[in-house]
């Protein structure tokens, strides 16, 4: 289905995702290399460790610490997490941390799959572009005028782990 950038957002409003912001991409159809995933594996631990960066979406995700300690250092992702390339690999996208983001399995990766598979017949595609390293819609941001204590508590912790795992106690 061809979309225009009028109906891209309209469909992503009625998936919920009004504010996920859009790019026009020309997909160029290529095959991948076979040892793909091997370097997806490390471009994967390298891109969460690079989170650091991302502490205050980290905290709206209302993570266990633990899930959140083991995302931090690029061991694993927690459950109903996913990772989403921009452009993806078949398109013409490249292994690379600024072709990632990350973003709740449901309802959000879910839907953009439905959003691209839907678009798979265009020659012009509109594909799903956060601003930051991690999708979350605005309804679930916001801790209200008082702030967040969930927030609060989690960048005191992952401040402390970085510096610990920096040598900077």
């Amino acid at each position: 289905m061809q979309l225009n950038e009028a109906s891209a957002i309209n469909k992503l409003v009625s998936m919920g995702m009004d504010d996920m912001p859009v790019m026009e991409y020309s997909p160029k159809f290529c095959t991948i290399d076979p040892d793909w995933f091997k370097k997806y594996t490390v471009l994967r631990r390298k891109f969460l460790e690079s989170l650091t960066d991302s502490i205050e979406e980290l905290a709206f995700m209302n993570l266990p610490q633990e899930e959140f300690i083991n995302l931090m250092m690029g061991k694993s992702m927690p459950e109903n997490t996913s990772l989403r390339f921009r452009i993806p690999l078949v398109w013409g996208g490249e292994l690379s941390i600024d072709n990632m983001f990350l973003c709740l399995t449901f309802p959000h990766s879910h839907n953009l799959d439905r959003f691209l598979i839907d678009q798979s017949d265009a020659k012009t595609v509109f594909l799903p572009n956060p601003k930051k390293k991690i999708y979350l819609t605005t309804h679930l941001g916001g801790g209200g005028v008082g702030g967040n204590a969930t927030s609060d508590r989690l960048s005191e912790s992952a401040i402390s782990y970085i510096n610990s795992s920096r040598g900077n106690e």
